[in-house]
């Protein structure tokens, strides 16, 4: 129950923090090259979600073959694993923010 509390309240936060997202801005000046902008910025951000995923999906593997050949050093594998996971992760985020601001 203390775990679910601890999510509900982490949802929320985030939730409130996208609120100013909602909030309308002043009007953009007529830009001809908006559609190749936004075409740039998708090709980008999907390459660095590729490159996100298969760095991911390495770690998984290596952390997996690592605690299978050494079973008492799987908590410490574990812990570098999530530590890695999270740092490739908020470099995916980074470029989807920088996806945002360019266009």
């Amino acid at each position: 129950m203390r775990r679910v509390s601890k999510l509900l309240f982490v949802v929320v936060a985030v939730l409130l923090c996208a609120v100013p997202a909602f909030a309308e801005g002043a009007p953009a000046a007529a830009d001809n090259n908006i559609g190749l902008k936004a075409l740039a910025a998708g090709i980008g951000f999907a390459i660095a979600v590729f490159g996100g995923a298969l760095g991911q999906s390495r770690i998984g593997a290596a952390a997996c073959e690592g605690a299978a050949r050494n079973p008492g050093a799987a908590g410490q594998i574990r812990t570098l694993m999530v530590l890695s996971l999270a740092l490739i992760e908020s470099l995916v985020l980074f470029a989807l923010l920088i996806v945002f601001i360019k266009t």
